[in-house]
């Protein structure tokens, strides 16, 4: 039996395109926290924002590490991430979506 997560890393696409990566111990009320505009500079400028992604991980620092490593990737890899997570929730192979490039904060 495996345990069940303790925390999330997550990831939101910004009212003007750009994309955020956090991690969190509660998605629902985190997002909440951004829209309100109360969890982060960076997507209070932004709003409105929504959850383009999340995974669960077994620790807190588990996700922060996740954190690091997806906000070192380049946005095509990004959206990559997301839409192959889409895809296996849908069971469908990933869209191809061209890659665009945003001023600010991709990560």
């Amino acid at each position: 039996m495996t345990a069940a997560p303790t925390a999330f890393v997550y990831m939101l696409r910004c009212g003007d395109g750009s994309l955020y990566c956090g991690w969190t111990i509660e998605v629902s009320r985190r997002f909440e926290e951004h829209q309100a505009g109360s969890a982060s500079r960076y997507t209070r400028a932004r709003l409105p924002v929504e959850l383009a992604w999340s995974r669960p991980m077994a620790s807190r620092s588990e996700a922060m590490r996740e954190e690091a490593r997806i906000k070192r990737l380049s946005r095509a890899r990004k959206l990559r991430l997301i839409d192959s997570s889409d895809a296996d929730r849908r069971g469908t192979k990933p869209a191809r979506r061209a890659s665009r490039t945003s001023a600010g904060h991709e990560s």
